[in-house]
């Protein structure tokens, strides 16, 4: 009796295998993304948690190292993010209030500017200015409850960022023990693996928050030394903006740098704005073709594409928090992901955990 031949050809169920896999991955990425939205109070501290600790484990280390108590080094590192990062946010907001007025004013300046040679063209700025004051006139209602909302999102955001902060401690302290309670909560058959794709993934996210970090750094500086020598007002506010837009790769620096160019056209001219503009660019050349290789070499490096992707998906799901937490978190992927093309492509050993001594 002859075998039954198959309903469908074999690339036809392949393909049905295949769709069947993307769909179960896409749904329970889904299902995930929906539960950490909803628990977003304790996921969202856990996950800058672990980015400070990435950034700060170095300074703890070498605190252990010269002999210090593992807690008291943890409390030590706190205690120093606390007052470095206070001072930073001192600093960003005293120049922002000094010469916001003097951005502002210039951001004005320059929208009128484009208005007088772009308003016979279509709809004026002034007709988008009289339109935003209807559309807030509607809402004029709702300025109460809105009020009540911004303050429950304030004293949300400072509970998280307290929370945040002594989980930063915890794992400081205990991150020597990292390792053996994933071990202990990790599949038997798969423990090697499992540890090894956690260390790769941290370390992904470690190279990327120390190597952003230090690149935001000399960006802010050196566009805030060109703009002090063209002699753009907010030149020290802008640099500031400049250091937060440097976390968000990509979307970040161009928005600082408009901004920067901008208030450079309205107070100083075309030709300052122009130098300006060139200031910008050179920065961010130097930033993509000799900071990012050099710094970030050692890193999980990943196209620009996929970092764009990786901003709006985050935006789309978390506004900014997502924006800024989107690459570091695809940069972990990406670590596991080289892990695994490595186990399973036979181009690396079987996953062997680093000694138990590092912290």
């Amino acid at each position: 009796m002859p075998a039954p031949q198959p309903l469908l050809p074999e690339p036809v169920r392949r393909l049905g295998a295949w769709c069947a896999v993307l769909l179960l991955v896409a749904g329970v990425v889904y299902v995930g993304i929906r539960l950490c939205v909803e628990f977003r109070t304790a996921v969202v501290p856990v996950l800058l948690a672990l980015l400070g600790t990435a950034l700060l484990r170095p300074l703890h280390r070498r605190l252990v190292k010269a002999g210090v108590n593992r807690s008291l080094a943890a409390g030590l590192t706190c205690v120093a993010v606390v007052a470095v990062v206070g001072g930073a946010v001192y600093i960003v907001v005293a120049a922002l209030i000094d010469t916001g007025d003097e951005i502002l004013a210039s951001l004005k300046d320059a929208a009128q500017g484009l208005a007088e040679h772009f308003g016979s063209a279509g709809t004026s700025l002034d007709d988008l200015a009289s339109n935003a004051k209807k559309l807030l006139g509607k809402f004029g209602g709702t300025a109460a409850s809105g009020v009540i909302s911004g303050v429950s999102v304030v004293g949300e955001t400072i509970a998280m960022a307290v929370l945040a902060l002594l989980l930063v401690f915890f794992f400081l302290r205990d991150s020597d023990r990292a390792a053996e309670t994933l071990r202990s909560v990790a599949p038997r058959a798969s423990v090697d693996l499992v540890e090894a794709m956690a260390r790769r993934a941290f370390g992904a996210v470690e190279g990327f928050m120390r190597g952003t970090t230090l690149i935001a750094v000399i960006d802010a500086t050196c566009i805030t030394v060109g703009l002090l020598v063209l002699r753009v007002p907010g030149a020290v506010g802008l640099g500031a903006l400049v250091f937060v837009g440097a976390y968000i790769p990509y979307l970040g620096a161009f928005l600082s740098g408009a901004v920067a160019v901008l208030v450079a056209l309205a107070d100083r001219g075309f030709v300052i704005a122009l130098w300006a503009l060139g200031v910008v660019l050179a920065v961010q050349v130097l930033e993509g073709h000799v900071l990012q290789p050099l710094i970030q070499s050692r890193t999980v490096q990943m196209h620009p594409a996929v970092v764009m992707v990786a901003i709006a998906a985050g935006a789309s799901v978390a506004g900014v928090l997502g924006m800024l937490l989107a690459v570091p978190l695809t940069a972990a992927v990406f670590g596991v992901l080289h892990e695994l093309r490595g186990l399973y492509s036979g181009t690396a050993d079987s996953p062997r955990p680093p000694p138990r001594s590092a912290g």
